[in-house]
């Protein structure tokens, strides 16, 4: 911001713009995600990153469609984070040392970690991000708070809903299967 006097009247105008351009921006991206908490969340950050970029005087022009734009970039930085999830993920099931000559026990295995799979790929990405730094990375429940930008109780709640959620889905498959 220029000056101090300026800024009230920058907060006033990020203000009205957000009232104003919130239903277009959730909006264009519910319309391209696969859940209204993901779509939730990148209006969140769209809208964090307008005000750092008020904040430091890089808006060439607050307007919704600026805002829109913004919406577009979080949600291919998104797609980008899912892309490179789902990579670490596969690789984590598919080992190429796995031999024709399996066992009944490892392909045993290699199904239920395939369902495993199928079954993170079903849920939004905080509960599969989530699922994935703990049990798949190994990493404590301070670790993944870290990792995903949260407090440790709000992790643990999340880990909580996002072990509920998996659960659920997959029985749900299990009995699909009998």
């Amino acid at each position: 911001m220029s000056s101090p006097e300026a800024a009230p009247a920058t907060a006033a105008l990020l203000l009205a713009m957000y009232e104003r351009a919130l239903p277009q921006v959730y909006g264009y991206l519910s319309t391209r995600t696969p859940s209204a908490s993901v779509a939730e969340d990148l209006t969140s950050e769209t809208f964090l990153a307008a005000a750092d970029a008020v904040k430091r005087d890089a808006v060439p022009d607050l307007t919704v469609a600026w805002l829109i734009t913004v919406a577009r970039n979080k949600l291919v930085d998104h797609w980008r984070r899912e892309e490179r999830d789902e990579r670490r993920r596969f690789q984590l099931i598919e080992s190429p040392d796995t031999a024709a000559t399996d066992t009944d026990d490892e392909n045993e295995e290699r199904f239920m970690r395939a369902r495993v799979h199928a079954v993170l790929t079903e849920l939004g990405a905080h509960h599969r991000a989530a699922l994935t730094l703990r049990y798949l990375d190994g990493l404590s429940v301070p670790e993944v708070a870290d990792h995903l930008g949260r407090t440790v109780h709000a992790t643990e709640a999340l880990l909580v809903r996002a072990r509920r959620a998996f659960r659920a889905r997959y029985h749900e498959g299990s009995c699909d299967d009998d």
